[in-house]
């Protein structure tokens, strides 16, 4: 009798995970805008305008926690650099502005190259950006240009030289300096936390996939459901940090209930394709997308509004914030461990995402399952919003979507459906993107973790901790 070969689920959905690929790779051409409209905070538009800039150490690190002043016209705010050293303001009035750099929020060792350069005065037309850099440093040498050759205009300045106040290099080389071994270890540290909180978003999206087969394209805007609702408990409701943090978990698990009971189950109950399924992830990721900016608007939403307390570590200088995160990132991820490998639900769980049909036949109820996956990795997906909010020092309305290739590119490499997987995935991605800086310009360091994943799935088809499949 002749046997004929089959495959399992896994095999079964290459095409699913084949359009994920494709579809990643047009994402791609979207993310570089995507990602610093996330971080810059400010959309120019017609009654509106921007003023921003980014500071560097004299080492080309960083400088994290400055307090500049604004202002002018349109009245006085406050900006304070993020995690990349960027910062950004809003205007609703055209005209000359005064920023002005609180030196005493400066990195400790760190000075400003030129002091009269402070304040600056730049002018602002509605619908534009202007551009103020502060280089730190050594004093220019006398008969030399006062000017920073290492900095570069905020990518978003569409303002002229003069109003900038700076001549720069091309955008995207301030991000790459001279070797040295402190730079390394920093940068290797910014890299650990990004990936361990990108993790934490990118085990739940694993999780779906093994259980359900469907790449959810909506996963990212999970992550920035979290932030939102920290942001709002924080800042609307004056609740403490760590109880809007479980307060963001909490809704974030609701929604994930809500989003299975009313469209996945009804949609596997009809026995809908995954593709058509992935398809409707999409639509779902636009809509959640624009819904949060007509509510919340296009720009930053800061959780937390204090100057952040700097920690040094050896030759690292890392937030005291980045470090509870990392803790707390730390302490989940190992009970997410414990649930799936010590517990009798946690079993029953890999049971359903090595094979369905085999687990329903033992006795393991396999929509009860899916259910809790949903749960889960929506929770996990709000946690990992409030700390990556915390850690970039600000969210917006897509933030979660500029981080989505790097959430399918962490579990492409780790192993498609592995858990554990995606955790290692991650952790290569996090260390790639952060430590590229050291050879390739900023703009281009999602780039060199997509070529990573390139070149690991070309040696190891299945992933790091993926399993070898044979059909037949």
């Amino acid at each position: 009798m002749r046997r004929v070969a089959t495959r399992d689920r896994s095999t079964a959905g290459a095409p699913a995970a084949l359009g994920v690929l494709l579809l990643a790779v047009l994402f791609l051409l979207a993310v570089p805008g995507t990602a610093r409209a996330a971080v810059a905070g400010c959309v120019a538009d017609a009654a509106t305008g921007c003023i921003n800039g980014t500071i560097r150490t004299a080492d080309q690190q960083p400088a994290v926690g400055v307090v500049l002043d604004v202002e002018g016209p349109g009245g006085t705010t406050q900006a304070t650099t993020d995690a990349e050293g960027r910062w950004t303001a809003a205007v609703t009035e055209a005209g000359a502005y005064t920023v002005t750099l609180d030196e005493a929020t400066l990195p400790a060792g760190e000075t400003l190259r030129d002091p009269a350069q402070n304040p600056r005065t730049v002018t602002v037309a509605l619908g534009s950006s202007a551009g103020a850099l502060f280089p730190l440093g050594a004093p220019a040498e006398a008969g030399g240009s006062d000017e920073d050759p290492d900095a570069a205009p905020d990518p978003e300045s569409t303002a002229p030289a003069d109003d900038a106040g700076e001549v720069g290099a091309p955008v995207g080389s301030s991000e790459t300096g001279s070797f040295s071994w402190g730079r390394l270890a920093q940068q290797a540290s910014s890299g650990l936390v990004f990936g361990v909180l990108l993790a934490l978003a990118s085990v739940g999206l694993s999780l779906i996939y093994g259980t359900t087969g469907l790449s959810n394209f909506a996963h990212g805007e999970q992550v920035t459901l979290g932030a939102i609702v920290a942001y709002l408990a924080v800042q609307s409701f004056g609740l403490p940090l760590l109880v809007a943090g479980v307060v963001a978990v909490l809704v974030g698990a609701a929604s994930g209930w809500l989003q299975d009971a009313g469209i996945w189950h009804p949609l596997r109950k009809r026995r809908v394709g995954t593709t058509q399924q992935m398809i409707v992830t999409i639509g779902l990721s636009m809509a959640l997308q624009y819904t949060y900016q007509f509510f919340f608007g296009g720009g930053a939403l800061r959780i937390v509004t204090t100057t952040p307390t700097m920690v040094t570590l050896g030759p690292v200088r890392i937030s005291a914030t980045s470090l509870w995160s990392l803790l707390i990132a730390a302490v989940v991820l190992a009970g997410v461990a414990y649930f799936l490998l010590g517990t009798r639900v946690g079993r029953a769980t890999r049971a359903v995402s090595d094979n369905p049909a085999l687990a329903a036949a033992s006795g393991i109820t396999v929509d009860r399952i899916v259910r809790l996956v949903w749960v889960l990795g929506a929770a996990l997906a709000a946690l990992g919003g409030v700390l990556m909010g915390l850690y970039l020092n600000a969210t917006s309305w897509n933030m979660g979507g500029a981080l989505l290739l790097l959430m399918f590119a962490a579990v492409t490499l780790g192993g498609l459906g592995q858990a554990f997987g995606a955790l290692a995935g991650s952790i290569v991605i996090g260390l790639v993107v952060e430590m590229s800086n050291l050879v390739i310009p900023s703009d281009m360091r999602y780039a060199g973790a997509l070529l990573i994943l390139i070149l690991v799935l070309l040696l190891r088809p299945q992933g790091i901790l993926g399993r070898a499949e044979r059909i037949g």
